[in-house]
Formats: structure tokens, C-alpha cells, sequence
């Protein structure tokens, strides 16, 4: 198996605990001279609190492992491609690599929307993979979302 699948499949370990809370299903793990460092889920409806992403948390971890917000060495991976805050935090941390399950047409901006990650601008750059288990990340997303319109419209129609 290849190194970034193995890594990604944890991510999506990560992401499918999201999913159990009725959080959209995304996760992250960072990995530092193979060893994963750091690990998070979406729980922003969980926690109530916009910072809560599977990135952010991981980075937090991660962070903490190492004792320094420096992050050189280490790559991320993550089921979906990081939104605008997830990207600069990405970038303020110095993370040498990101790789990226699905791709976020709607808010991504490691390439999507924007790439704040590999903007030449920036004093850092990130290198950036795409595309690992792309099929699995988008699948466990489009399920959530068809149940989620599910649950909608039956609360709909079940309420007065």
C-alpha cells in the first residue's frame, strides 16, 4: 500500500467518527518521521465553535507533541480540501506537505477556490498531493449530505 493511502485511511478513521456525531465527515492526521503526531475531526456543530476543524484540531495536537508551532517535517492529510482558515493555519504553521483526499468546489483553497497554500507570495509554501483516495473521501461525504436532506425533509413534514 502506498504511504499516502495508509495515511489518508486514517484520516478517514477520523473523519467517519464525525460522521457518527452528525458532523460532516472530514478528517485529518499529521505525521512527523512516520508517526502520526497529531489527529482531528469536524466538530464545529458538536462544539459550537467555528475553530473546530479536523485541521485545526490536529495542528493544536501536533503542535503540542512537538512543543514548538513550527510544524516543518511534518505532513497533513485530510478527507477534504482545506477551507480558507484551515489553509493559512496550515501555512502560519510551516507544514511541509499536504495531501488531500476530495476536492471542495465550493470553499477550497488549496486550489479550488484560491490556493493559499502555494502562493509564492507567502514567505512558505506547501507542498501539495491531491486526488488519495479521492473516490472514498467524496463517498463518505455525498452519503452524509443525502442522509442529512433526508432527515431534513422528514423533520419537515413531521413537524405542526
Amino acid at each position: 500500500m502506498d504511504i499516502h493511502e495508509k495515511y489518508m485511511k486514517e484520516a478517514l478513521k477520523q473523519a467517519k467518527k464525525a460522521y457518527l456525531l452528525g458532523e460532516v465527515p472530514i478528517g485529518c492526521v499529521i505525521v512527523y518521521n512516520g508517526k502520526i503526531i497529531g489527529r482531528g475531526y469536524n466538530r464545529r456543530n458538536t462544539d459550537k465553535n467555528t475553530l473546530s476543524h479536523a485541521e485545526i484540531t490536529a495542528i493544536r495536537k501536533a503542535s503540542k507533541k512537538m512543543g514548538d508551532w513550527r510544524l516543518e517535517g511534518c505532513t497533513l492529510y485530510v478527507t477534504l480540501e482545506p477551507c480558507q482558515m484551515c489553509s493559512g493555519a496550515i501555512v502560519q504553521a510551516r507544514i511541509t506537505e499536504v495531501v488531500m483526499g476530495s476536492m471542495n468546489p465550493k470553499a477550497g483553497c488549496g486550489g479550488s477556490i484560491l490556493n493559499i497554500l502555494e502562493m509564492p507570495q507567502f514567505n512558505h509554501q506547501v507542498k501539495v498531493t491531491r486526488g488519495i483516495l479521492e473516490e472514498q473521501c467524496s463517498q463518505m461525504l455525498t452519503t452524509f449530505f443525502k442522509e442529512l436532506r433526508i432527515r431534513n425533509k422528514m423533520e419537515k413534514t413531521s413537524s405542526p
